[in-house]
């Protein structure tokens, strides 16, 4: 069964960037939309961006476009995201997220079938 394993959270200063790494394990990631969310302590859950099976499409969450940027390469296996210009507001477990629907992208992370652990991302000075 597919597995996605997160990483590449930690600690930034408010403007710097980081890098966020999706890794497929246990099946091919060629079929699938993946999503990043986010959840905050006392906030909702966010999706903050979303990509077809073969990345034509890429959608972003208003509070983060031209920021960050969604990529993937399918013959890796790997999704990633890039963050720049970090607001605390950005603060979070970071969670990847994927559907084999091919070009669906849902807001609800109860819609994908599979998830991973989570990866902290702190923005803080």
């Amino acid at each position: 069964q597919l597995q996605l394993v997160e990483s590449g959270g930690a600690l930034v200063q408010p403007g710097g960037s980081l890098r966020l790494s999706c890794a497929a394990s246990g099946g091919t990631l060629d079929n699938y939309v993946i999503a990043w969310f986010r959840q905050a302590p006392g906030k909702e859950r966010e999706e903050v961006s979303c990509t077809t099976k073969s990345g034509g499409v890429t959608t972003y969450a208003d509070s983060v476009k031209a920021r960050f940027t969604m990529s993937r390469d399918n013959a890796k296996n790997t999704v990633w995201l890039q963050m720049n210009a970090l607001k605390p507001e950005d603060t979070g477990v970071y969670y990847c997220a994927g559907v084999p629907s091919g070009y669906v992208c849902y807001e609800d992370l109860d819609d994908y079938d599979i998830r991973g652990q989570g990866t902290q991302v702190t923005v803080s000075s």
